[in-house]
């Protein structure tokens, strides 16, 4: 190899690696965490006939993260919330030992439709807050937030 082609290589190769270098290769996302729990965030958006509402969600995916849930936290924004899957589909009971704000409970059937909602739960409270039925997920938001927004059973939610 010539030096002539050997310095031409190393330079295209030097351009395709400069920040200003276009590339077809997609950049992977940034995977968005909050700062309070470390939780993955993911949107979120209830679907209340034509009107579409858009939440950013913690994801309490695993039995510790659920466990701990919202307890200890002080403050949630207005469009925040926490999502808790369930794999498989089963019966869910909540409550609110050591949640110092009170919540919303929004319980999510298998087809992705709220059963139920647990509207403004007691801070502090033991009392075991049940789902009607099967839940594929449960998501916890300001309370009273689903009110003010006309959230209702029924309601789509995606994630």
């Amino acid at each position: 190899m010539t030096m002539k082609r050997l310095l031409i290589m190393l330079a295209i190769a030097a351009a395709s690696c400069s920040p200003g270098a276009k590339s077809d290769a997609k950049a992977p996302a940034v995977q968005t965490v909050h700062p309070a729990s470390g939780l993955r965030v993911i949107p979120l958006t209830i679907q209340r006939g034509k009107k579409r509402l858009t939440f950013k969600v913690e994801v309490a995916g695993t039995s510790e993260e659920q466990a701990r849930g919202l307890m200890f936290r002080t403050a949630m924004g207005a469009n925040e919330g926490m999502i808790f899957p369930m794999k498989p589909p089963r019966g869910a009971a909540f409550w609110m030992r050591n949640t110092v704000i009170p919540l919303d409970i929004i319980f999510i059937g298998p087809d992705r439709r709220i059963s139920n909602i647990a509207a403004n739960t007691v801070p502090y409270s033991e009392e075991s807050v049940p789902s009607v039925g099967a839940v594929s997920a449960v998501l916890e938001l300001n309370g009273g937030r689903a009110a003010a927004l006309g959230i209702v059973a029924g309601d789509r939610v995606n994630w």
